[in-house]
């Protein structure tokens, strides 16, 4: 199977040999675009080329006769509308982190809309998701509205390019973040289409996570004929991926944003304070999967930010051994409410904050506050899904870039008081959209021989002395507050 992981700063395609043979991959960053602050655009045309060349690349290395499959993870409320006809994009797409549109939804929560949005799609009503971004370009953008309008996320971007436009669709997942899908019928709400000005004609057809949802086309570039068979917003496919297969089973990846998932079986619970509800995943068979996810918007994105913005450092690799030559950050906290704050706070107004600094604060306790953000916010998460459901977190198991590092890892189980597990294949993401296909393909018969395919790298264990982590973590509650609300 080759995974095409379409992420938030770049695209990388990457094979899963069935066999363990040494992955093939290839990675294309493209460009991030911030007209104005608080909003953040990509060019979906310059993430469609990434695919390309990235996708032939691999297949190119492997062979096409031993590509079974094409699945596909994606960012998830990144949204833009093409011509279904031409396949000309209305201008740039809009990406999950914008917050362009608060004000709107600070308009619907005041008109009482906010009950029937998280009822219906498990979701709040704040600018990370699709719903009010569509909405946005409907209403900014010359765009036509016929049955020639294509609204879509990434996933179905790249769905409708690799079968040259014969497939408009998006899966569950995806479809289960754009506050426009009931998440317990998996199908589009009229009611929260005419909500939000959105026709039902111009969005996709909401397909299985696992299941073929067409072939490829060799007029788009690459290799005719290959099934696409599995899809799935990265952090779903990153729950499937860890093989969190069965309920109680959690994740937390650190990506740009982290984002912790608990698979809580096939039926969907009510509305939980601070959290999400969404789709996990539905295979084939129509046996669907919900989780509890708290989603935080910036964490490794931080360390992009010290690395483009303040030159802290010259690459990504060189964090942890910075955050690790210094024992503590001398008092340092720093929030990266960079756009505005998630789970648990839901805050679109706040800002990011360091607070702390003293003549002795450096580059290294900077970065070490980074590190630990990442791990305190994760643990603001967990505390309020395990407060609202009443599921105690038994274990965790991590993945994304930033899991590589051993202090990050180490602070996060010293924080949650449980154990933290590191898989040998980080890259959950690509395997979940891998496993996905492959399940669909009849390469694995069953979600159980999916979990005989996860194996441990690394376990972390708590340190004995709680209360003084609870020090800390308070002491970072406080810098939280001074962060909330800063914009009006």
């Amino acid at each position: 199977m080759i995974a095409i992981d379409a992420g938030t700063t770049g695209v990388r395609s990457r094979a899963v040999f069935t066999d363990n043979s040494p992955t093939v991959a290839s990675y294309r960053e493209f460009t991030q675009h911030y007209p104005q602050p608080g909003w953040v655009e990509h060019d979906a045309n310059e993430i469609w080329a990434a695919v390309v060349e990235t996708l032939n690349e691999v297949i190119d290395e492997v062979g096409r006769d031993r590509v079974a499959a094409i699945g596909i993870t994606n960012q998830r409320e990144t949204v833009l509308a093409w011509d279904r006809t031409t396949g000309t994009t209305f201008g740039t797409a809009i990406v999950w982190q914008d917050r362009r549109t608060a004000n709107r939804c600070d308009e619907l929560t005041a008109q009482g809309r906010l009950d029937m949005v998280r009822e219906r799609t498990g979701l709040v009503l704040d600018p990370y998701f699709s719903g009010t971004k569509f909405e946005w370009l409907l209403q900014n953008r010359d765009i036509p509205v016929d049955d020639k309008l294509a609204l879509g996320t990434i996933d179905s971007w790249l769905i409708w390019n690799l079968t040259a436009g014969a497939v408009f669709a998006t899966d569950v997942t995806n479809a289960s973040r754009t506050m426009l899908c009931d998440i317990r019928t998996r199908t589009w709400d009229p009611e929260l289409c005419e909500m939000l000005h959105v026709p039902m004609s111009a969005l996709p057809e909401i397909v299985a996570s696992s299941g073929r949802v067409g072939l490829t086309s060799a007029a788009c570039g690459v290799p005719g004929g290959i099934p696409v068979s599995g899809v799935a917003g990265d952090q779903q496919a990153a729950l499937f991926g860890q093989a969190c297969v069965e309920p109680g089973m959690a994740k937390n990846t650190y990506g740009t944003g982290s984002f912790v998932l608990l698979n809580v079986g096939e039926t969907c619970p009510p509305p939980t304070d601070g959290m999400l509800t969404t789709v996990a995943w539905t295979l084939a068979d129509g046996t669907t999967h919900y989780a509890l996810e708290g989603a935080i918007f910036v964490t490794g994105a931080a360390i992009q930010w010290l690395r483009d913005g303040l030159n802290i450092i010259d690459n990504a690799a060189e964090a942890g051994p910075l955050a690790e030559s210094i024992d503590d950050t001398g008092g340092v906290y720093f929030v990266p409410a960079l756009a505005g704050l998630g789970s648990p706070w839901w805050d679109p107004y706040a800002r990011g904050t360091i607070v702390g600094i003293t003549r002795g604060t450096g580059r290294a306790e900077i970065m070490r506050a980074t590190v630990e953000s990442m791990a305190y916010q994760t643990r603001d998460v967990v505390d309020a899904m395990v407060a609202a459901s009443g599921t105690e977190l038994k274990e965790l198991r991590v993945d994304g870039g930033a899991a590589i590092m051993d202090l990050l890892c180490q602070i996060q189980s010293d924080q949650l008081g449980v154990d933290v597990l590191r898989p040998v294949d980080q890259e959950t993401t690509a395997l979940g959209a891998a496993f996905l296909a492959g399940l669909a393909e009849g390469v694995w018969a069953t979600p159980a021989e999916v979990l005989a395919q996860w194996s441990l790298d690394a376990r972390f264990t708590p340190a004995d002395n709680r209360a003084a982590c609870d020090v800390l973590h308070r002491q970072w509650l406080r810098a939280v507050e001074r962060s909330k609300g800063w914009e009006s």
